[in-house]
């Protein structure tokens, strides 16, 4: 079968590498793609919030299975799209990825369906936001409304920070209109973990855990980002925790989505919190998204033993009930390697080199994310993440070391990464 991706990130490369090791699988595309997509795809150039675009060239080269990688063109509704021609594509329709693209209806559903999450209040107008603050407990988050790259949220730790937090994202508008509205919601503390699943819209499988970090700095410092670096699994989602989510969380929300008319079929990703009550973890919904995380993917799909093919079709044909997930019993790190200054300047088109010591090394993945072809056909940086180097190990601390002994592989100027991925837990 012939299969085209939508994205050009290091998830989409981590779907491709995954998608090309299925037997059923004779041809891949990826629109637009990146460098190191090109090695196992054909890339073209269409963007991927080109609907139309997409969907021709689908017909056009009877493609079997479109995926589709980045949220932007879930919430804006390229499955829909496909679908209205007959096209078979794995991914959220439009009213189902509202889960991921508007917090405010999230929260709105959790509490609807008394799925635990933090405590909320939603607006649209910054001076009700702002006396709202004046009597709330600090501190406290802030989240704009809608997508932001993962970064349209601020933990504020006095009132004057929450104020100014108000006016950047509902005035300095500087995640647009996300910010049109935003959520206000209670600070919780404890652990944090991601856990992604596949759902065909009635049954939801879980994958094995993950825990990604968002900050640009080592110690939890500097500005969120679409993330620095994950490993795979937590050692904090317990059988307590995933008893508990089994029970009030994975499928009460495909049950409340089902139930509003917005039956969800694809991936849904559950950032969880680990807080504690009387003594107890009790888990708590931070957030939805409608997609593969970013860098999760990359340590979750190596080690998964399924054919993701058969797990997508699945899926669209409600037939997931059927599949039964599998991990190997080890451990993965990535570490994402950026242009120094992201998240918020950089400078791209330095060459990248090294990639070939990753050939035939079992064990070890290099995702391109941010990397193009220049014009005297070399590998360049084309972003602010711009690879992602994985490792799998027996342990995480075997995991960690490798990764990080990998990272000294490949090389490119104002290379910039985090020192201490994973390194809290061991």
């Amino acid at each position: 079968m012939k299969v085209l991706i939508i994205g050009s990130g290091g998830r989409e490369h981590a779907i491709a590498w995954k998608v090309a090791k299925s037997p059923k699988v004779t041809k891949i595309y990826c629109a637009p793609g990146n460098a190191g997509i090109e090695e196992i795809a054909t890339c073209v150039p269409i963007g991927a919030m080109e609907f139309e675009k997409l969907a021709e060239f689908a017909a056009a080269n009877e493609i079997d299975l479109t995926v589709v990688g980045p949220d932007d063109p879930l919430v804006g509704g390229a499955v829909d799209v496909f679908e209205a021609r007959g096209l078979r594509v794995f991914g959220p329709r439009k009213n189902a990825a509202i889960l991921e693209g508007s917090k405010a209806f999230s929260k709105d559903l959790m509490k609807k369906y008394n799925i635990p999450t933090a405590e909320y209040a939603t607006f649209s107008d910054p001076k009700e936001a702002l006396t709202y603050l004046e009597t709330a407990k600090i501190p406290i988050v802030l989240k704009a409304d809608g997508l932001a790259l993962g970064k349209g949220v601020l933990i504020c730790n006095t009132l004057e920070e929450a104020k100014a937090g108000v006016k950047t994202l509902m005035e300095d508008k500087e995640f647009g209109s996300a910010g049109d509205s935003i959520v206000i919601e209670e600070f919780m503390t404890g652990r944090e973990v991601s856990v992604l699943s596949f759902v065909d819209g009635n049954t939801i499988r879980i994958m094995t855990s993950a825990q990604d970090h968002k900050r640009a700095k080592d110690n939890d410092e500097g500005l969120n980002t679409g993330g620095m670096g994950a490993f795979s699994p937590s050692p904090f989602y317990t059988d307590e925790v995933d008893a508990f989510c089994q029970k009030y969380v994975y499928q009460a929300t495909v049950d409340a989505m089902k139930s509003e008319g917005r039956t969800f079929q694809g991936i849904i990703f559950f950032g969880l919190m680990l807080t504690r009550e009387d003594g107890k973890i009790v888990p708590k919904v931070l957030e939805y998204n409608a997609r593969f995380g970013d860098p999760e993917t990359q340590v979750v799909l190596p080690r998964m033993k399924n054919d993701i093919i058969e797990v997508f079709e699945a899926c669209i044909d409600q037939k997931l009930d059927q599949i039964e997930l599998e991990f190997e019993d080890n451990a993965a790190v990535v570490v994402v390697l950026a242009s120094d200054g992201y998240p918020v300047s950089y400078q791209k088109g330095f060459e990248i080199t090294g990639q070939e010591n990753f050939s035939g090394k079992e064990d070890y993945f290099l995702f391109h994310a941010g990397s193009k072809f220049d014009e005297a056909g070399r590998v360049v940086t084309n972003g602010g993440r711009v690879l992602g180097v994985t490792a799998k190990g027996a342990t995480l601390k075997e995991a960690r070391k490798k990764a990080y002994e990998a990272t000294a592989w490949v090389d490119f100027e104002n290379k910039y990464m985090r020192s201490d991925i994973g390194a809290a837990i061991l």
